[in-house]
């Protein structure tokens, strides 16, 4: 079966990643999502490792090697290694990046500011694996966006390696621990953070949307390319585009 959609990862070490392969072999076709895992300096939430993190050589050199799968659309999987830069840095950070391959290209960061537009989320609650420093930046990220935090937990995580051993318990934990009055959503970000299979659990104890890193991820690679169709088991950002006309169809092969 040729697949409907190639999504490209930039993915920042190892963490996470199997969230994405999981994905893949359950939509079983309707979308191939690459992956290549860029290098790697310091595996820290301080801000300077950070900055290194999503520097432009690193990026660079991980786009060479996605060429190879000939790409819809390319996401650099990460939200802290942008972030950290700004919103201007952000967005030069993936412009960059689709200057060496010629598609279009975001990063997780900004795709949960289009994600949250995309569903009329203006007020936000945001549970953050980082240190408060860090997670202050995606705060001011998010703002600069248009978009407004009532609530932020800090949860002083000092590793992407640390956060990958999170299991479903501790991520529902997280979850329940934050004030999400006067909310619209709940958003967790940080790849490295398992989610793609509890997105389910994760809004039943939130009690309202909940957006996630590697969620936010998979959907905006897809919006790049246009309306994205439902999918099951993906929470509320996959339950229907927004910008979809009636009857948008499934992606190909989805497995129930």
């Amino acid at each position: 079966m040729t697949p409907a959609f190639t999504v490209g990862l930039l993915y920042p070490g190892f963490g996470a990643e199997d969230d994405f392969s999981t994905l893949e072999a359950r939509l079983d076709g309707g979308v191939r999502l690459p992956l290549v895992h860029t290098s790697v300096g310091e595996d820290a939430h301080r801000v300077d490792a950070l900055l290194d993190l999503g520097s432009h050589f690193r990026l660079a050199d991980g786009a060479a090697a996605l060429a190879d799968h000939h790409c819809d659309s390319v996401m650099w999987a990460c939200t802290s290694g942008s972030f950290v830069f700004g919103w201007d840095g952000a967005s030069q950070q993936v412009n960059e990046v689709a200057q060496v391959l010629g598609v279009p290209v975001s990063s997780t960061s900004i795709a949960f500011a289009n994600a949250c537009h995309a569903l009329g989320l203006t007020k936000l609650a945001v549970a953050a694996s980082y240190p408060e420093d860090v997670a202050r930046h995606f705060v001011e990220f998010l703002t600069k966006g248009g978009l407004e935090v009532v609530s932020m937990s800090s949860h002083g995580i000092d590793s992407a390696a640390e956060v990958a051993r999170l299991e479903k318990n501790d991520v529902v934990a997280m979850v329940r621990g934050i004030d999400t009055s006067g909310a619209d959503a709940l958003l967790v970000p940080d790849t490295a953070l398992h989610s793609l299979g509890w997105l389910g659990e994760l809004e039943s104890a939130a009690g309202l949307p909940v957006l996630t890193a590697n969620q936010v991820t998979v959907w905006e690679g897809l919006h790049l390319l246009g309306p994205v169709a439902p999918l099951d088991r993906l929470g509320t950002l996959f339950a229907a585009d927004r910008d979809a006309p009636n009857g948008t169809r499934r992606l190909s092969g989805e497995r129930p």
